[in-house]
């Protein structure tokens, strides 16, 4: 049977997820639906409790929020994150939870379920199945990606994608600076997916050649030397490059390699970087056209021991360019949707940040290193349980554990490192966004529904939830479960999502 990775999706109509949850969690939702990425859960965020006298079938933090409070202070984007409503919120007792556990964390058929779930504000475990265990993550790597990344490069650094000036007269060259997200029309600014656009390129370069009274027809070359290595990793299934889980990986693409970007599943193109520069070409020529220019036909490449080596007067003149979304958006797009793709270019990226190569093994490297400063791996000891094929879960050589995994969401939620609370927009949430969009719809999970906030990932034999959920009495708790060995069965993802419920509705005193 064809493995098959957690992937993106089109995320469900609100009007069939409302019709299936009671009145209360309908409500519930619509207002979730409503609030802007980067708020987070905090005591503000929820509103005044209702008063004591008042009927109540659910505690106060579980009902519609009365007042939002925008995420961060101080305007910086940064803040203390997801926080418990109450400092003096109590705390399940281990074996209340771990009772209540056991009855939902149980496999359909083959395998095994590990699992930790930690108090989020002082990291106590309050449950603990083997959470040390290394197991096969799959897309809950995303999670340590999403991590490195933010801790390396920043949550508001963006790429250039940049029309420089070649050699010869009239010649452009494409340079992609790590944007994969690009749109082949004009820029959206206030998107994410096509944040940055080739027509506006085409148009602003036009616009500069226009400037340096170029006549001769144009000629397009392509840059596309910032990454090294292989193009794909050999840890990859052919199998799933051909079924559109991955593609070989370039610093600049259309719809993060997909050829349309309303369509997220099958083939992606095998040279996104040269589809994107014929596309590029296309819409040079059609500003030229305007400005009475013609643009040669085809795209060359340019030899990667050449690209950006400047003219003898000095470094290559930018003509023109765009910026992509910032890599705090790209993440949360990253986490929401579970993109392989765009994952591994973002590892790749972090690891030319760092001064490593933009390769398979850069990425790798930046990320078990931004993992040690976390203090989630120690490097020194050989036999650490973390190993690390990919960076995208992938492959099924990685191994992982459930504490390392909850480590991570922690880190996230509540750790000392404030850039990591731009990853949390991009949890989805249980039943409305992302991977869980079309989960936490019936009976045994709906108690989650709007409440759980956790990272997906699916493999042929393998499922995985790792995030974080306030409790029933106020406690923000952070989670890790991981199902290896299973047989593939509907039965074992609705375990995870009841366990999860389980946390959100429980007081476990």
């Amino acid at each position: 049977m064809k493995r098959r990775t957690s992937r993106a999706g089109t995320e469900p109509a609100a009007g069939p997820l409302r019709r299936s949850l009671p009145l209360l969690l309908q409500t519930l939702l619509v207002a979730a639906l409503a609030l802007p990425a980067g708020f987070a859960v905090a005591p503000a965020f929820l509103g005044p409790r209702t008063p004591a006298s008042a009927a109540q079938t659910v505690p106060p933090w579980h009902q519609v929020p009365g007042a939002l409070t925008p995420y961060g202070t101080g305007g910086d984007g940064t803040g203390d994150g997801v926080e418990p409503l109450s400092a003096t919120a109590p705390v399940p007792v281990p074996a209340t939870l771990a009772a209540r556990l056991d009855e939902t964390l149980k496999t359909d058929g083959a395998g095994s379920f590990t699992g930790v779930v930690q108090d989020a504000a002082t990291g106590e475990v309050l449950f603990d199945r083997s959470g040390d265990a290394a197991r096969v993550p799959a897309s809950n790597m995303k999670l340590l990606t999403a991590a490195a990344a933010l801790s390396t490069l920043g949550p508001e650094h963006r790429f250039s994608t940049s029309a420089v000036a070649g050699a010869a007269p009239g010649s452009v060259v494409l340079t992609g600076g790590g944007d994969v997200l690009l749109g082949a029309g004009e820029s959206v600014p206030g998107a994410v997916l096509g944040h940055a656009g080739l027509a506006s390129l085409a148009q602003a370069t036009i616009r500069a050649l226009q400037d340096d009274g170029v006549s001769v027809p144009v000629t397009v070359l392509l840059d596309d030397s910032l990454f090294t290595g292989p193009a794909l990793n050999p840890a990859w299934s052919l199998e799933d490059v051909a079924a559109g889980e991955m593609a070989p990986l370039f610093p600049l693409a259309l719809n993060s390699a997909r050829y349309d970007p309303a369509q997220t599943t099958g083939p992606r193109p095998q040279d996104a970087a040269m589809t994107a520069a014929e596309a590029f070409s296309a819409q040079l020529a059609a500003a030229a056209a305007t400005a009475g220019l013609t643009v040669a036909p085809g795209v060359t490449r340019v030899p990667a021991e050449t690209a950006g080596a400047g003219t003898e007067t000095g470094a290559p003149r930018v003509l023109a360019e765009v910026q992509s979304a910032t890599v705090g958006q790209q993440v949360d797009l990253m986490l929401r949707t579970s993109d392989n793709y765009l994952t591994e270019v973002i590892g790749r990226l972090a690891a030319v940040a760092d001064g490593k190569p933009g390769s398979n093994d850069g990425a790798i490297a930046v990320v078990r290193q931004q993992l040690q400063a976390l203090g989630i791996v120690d490097l020194e000891i050989p036999s650490a349980t973390m190993r690390t094929a990919d960076v995208s879960g992938l492959a099924l050589a990685n191994q992982v554990s459930a504490r390392q995994l909850a480590d991570v969401v922690r880190a996230i939620t509540s750790g000392p490192d404030t850039r990591l609370r731009a990853a949390l927009p991009g949890f989805p949430v249980a039943g409305l966004t992302g991977t869980l969009g079309d989960r936490y719809l019936d009976a045994a999970s709906a108690r989650g529904a709007g409440l759980v906030r956790a990272k997906t990932g699916t493999l042929n034999t393998v499922i995985s939830l790792s995030g974080y959920v306030v409790d029933a009495d106020g406690r923000l708790l952070v989670f890790s479960f991981i199902g290896n060995g299973l047989t593939p069965s509907a039965a074992n993802k609705a375990a995870l999502d009841r366990t999860a419920s389980v946390l959100a509705a429980c007081g476990c005193r």
